[in-house]
């Protein structure tokens, strides 16, 4: 059996799981239960989608500053770039790291060099996980500081280092040059000279990986726009939570949107982390005494987020790749 199948058979059965966690949960907390939960949100599921805007603007501006200042974009266009490529990550299956490969290749079409607009989603991505680890350790005080529980400190502490070991091994591996390295190696496999430029490729974007994070400025004001990003995504649980009629503090919000997103991290196989995220949000709103189906409905309403910000930006692509097509068909035709 080919890799590529393989692969596609482990995400549908991945799916698979999750979709029937999901079923299961959904029944156990029931399906009456929960609809009326969500029924109750009302207006508040149209909010936190506006809200979520927020969050992508800040996200943009945050990978904004990695440019060098010759060859930055304005915020305007990686806010929608930035949106594109948030919405095929969540909508997409299996497409996790997908968005970030076109939002890569919409920012060298708007006419940043390949190798740039590359290194900055490396560095975007590496530094976004350093700063939601950060994220994660301050949910985890919060929890236990409202809670007093700590059953669960131990596996998320295990977890964290986990991640801290492998964007620390990624980090080093970029600084090492990794991208000539494996452009090595696959030229060495395919044994042709057609491909030897790749070579030339990795060693490039390897050079411009290294300037980036060279730019300390620039990476430490990533790290700061991406946590202001991540505190104000909080934003999006404490407006469910009020929607809800639930009380709505600022800190459970920020427990709660800390905690959900590790737990989606950590489930990234599964695509869309259908069931894991709910699982999450049942079992970190018990500790904070929100009921299980006012849970499970705001877990709900951050994929009622997903797909009322992602479709439109799903349809926007298509429409940029249909009219990039059509152009160069018609330039084409004209010679």
């Amino acid at each position: 059996m080919k890799t590529p199948r393989k692969l596609r058979l482990t995400a549908y059965f991945l799916g698979l799981v999750g979709a029937a966690l999901f079923t299961a949960l959904l029944v156990r907390q029931g399906v009456m239960s929960v609809g009326a939960a969500v029924a109750t949100a009302g207006w508040g599921i149209a909010a936190v989608a506006a809200f979520h805007l927020l969050p992508i603007l800040l996200d943009a501006l945050a990978w904004q500053v990695l440019f060098p200042p010759g060859d930055r974009p304005r915020w305007q266009s990686l806010f929608w770039m930035r949106w594109i490529g948030e919405s095929i990550s969540n909508l997409v299956p299996s497409a996790t790291v997908g968005g970030d490969i076109v939002r890569a290749r919409l920012v060298a079409i708007n006419g940043v060099p390949l190798s740039i607009a590359a290194a900055s989603i490396i560095v975007d991505i590496t530094l976004g996980i350093v700063t939601q680890i950060v994220f994660t350790l301050l949910g985890l005080a919060l929890v236990i500081n409202v809670t007093g529980r700590t059953s669960f400190v131990g596996p998320t502490l295990v977890g964290t280092l986990i991640g801290v070991a492998a964007v620390a091994g990624f980090y080093f591996a970029q600084r090492r040059g990794m991208f000539r390295f494996v452009s090595v190696i696959i030229t060495r496999l395919v044994n042709s000279p057609e491909w030897s430029s790749l070579v030339e490729g990795g060693a490039t974007l390897d050079q411009t990986v290294r300037a980036l994070y060279g730019r300390r400025r620039g990476v430490l004001a990533c790290c700061a726009w991406t946590m202001v990003s991540l505190l104000a995504s909080s934003g999006e649980i404490w407006i469910a939570l009020h929607a809800l009629g639930l009380p709505a503090s600022l800190v459970n919000a920020l427990i709660l949107q800390s905690m959900a997103m590790t737990i989606r991290s950590v489930a990234f196989p599964v695509p869309g982390a259908l069931g894991v995220q709910e699982g999450g949000y049942l079992v970190v709103g018990n500790l904070l005494g929100i009921p299980g189906e006012a849970a499970f409905a705001i877990s709900l309403i951050t994929r009622f987020r997903d797909l009322t910000v992602g479709l439109p930006g799903l349809v926007t692509w298509q429409l940029l790749e249909w009219h990039r097509f059509w152009r160069a068909r018609s330039v084409l035709a004209s010679r």
